[in-house]
Parts: C-alpha cells; structure tokens; sequence
C-alpha cells in the first residue's frame, strides 16, 4: 500500500533541489513558463535530461506543439524569478517581468539564469499526475554565480561559496 500523500509531500520536503525555470513557444500559445525542481540529467551520450510537469500545466500545451523547451537553471539572485513563474500570474506578466531572448530552438531563455539547457523532446512518459519529459540537448549555455537551492519549503544558497581550481600533484 502506498503512503499517504501528505507523508510523502513531508518526505520529500527534506530533499534539497536546485530551483528550474521550463518555458516553451509556439505559434498557437506564445511563450509559456513554470518553475520546477523535478529536473535531473538522464545521459552524457546522447546529452539527455528530464523535467518533469503537471499534466493541467499549460506549459506543457506549448511543449506538445513545438516538441522543444528550455531548462533555466536559477542563480541564488533569482527568488524572484522562480516566485514569478510558480503560479498566480498570467504568462504575459511572468515574461514581462522577466528579461529573457528566444534560443536558437525558437524557445525562451532567461537572460540571467546560471545555466540554460535547450531540448528536443525524445520521450514523453505519464506518471501519476505528471508527464516525465525526456530531453535531447540541443544547446548548453552557461554562466557564472551560484545555484538557487530549496529545501524545507524555502529558499536557500549555498553556504560556502566554492572557489573553483584545479588541483595539481607535485
């Protein structure tokens, strides 16, 4: 028998994400956008990932008639950004509030996200309430600064800010 859903809702608050941006265009829907922290690489060779949405997210109409989509990983200077795309505002105020540019996929990147990762749909699973979409890599931008992380039903940033070296053996 499965747990309960609150349980499990509980459980999973004790799991610490890095905080995504999904957005899409089409010629039907325009640009479209919802934050997300089911996201995770699938494959180096082809370079594949998955995200994973809500069926009722309208997001996921743009991705069905273009079969592409970006993934805007968030810097720690964006709360604001993922706050925007979660919900309770029109899809026009969410990109109006948003500096973004269309990729080279025709989908919307966001100007200021720490990595960008545009995708060409491979597969598309359902999973209880959500689609599983599976991602080909088509495009990687990346940027510097530090990842926007959640956990426990808030924001958080990485306590020690990493200096990146390369290690040498003498």
């Amino acid at each position: 028998m499965a747990v309960d859903s609150g349980d499990f809702k509980k459980a999973l608050q004790l799991w610490a994400s890095g905080v995504a941006v999904v957005t899409s265009q089409s010629e039907k829907y325009g640009v479209r956008g919802m934050t997300v922290t089911a996201f995770c690489s699938v494959s180096a060779e082809p370079p594949q990932i998955l995200v994973c949405l809500n069926q009722s997210a309208d997001t996921g109409e743009n991705i069905e008639q273009n079969q592409c989509f970006a993934v805007n990983i968030l810097s720690d200077r964006q709360q604001d950004v993922s706050n925007n795309f979660s919900g309770g505002r029109s899809q026009e105020e969410r990109f109006a509030n948003t500096p973004w540019h269309t990729g080279t996929t025709g989908v919307p990147i966001l100007d200021d996200s720490l990595m960008s990762l545009e995708c060409k749909i491979t597969e598309k699973v359902r999973a209880g309430t959500h689609w599983i979409l599976v991602g080909e890599v088509q495009e990687v931008t990346c940027r510097a600064g530090e990842p926007l992380l959640y956990f426990r039903s808030h924001y958080r940033g990485l306590a020690d800010k990493l200096e990146y070296t390369s290690a040498t053996s003498d």
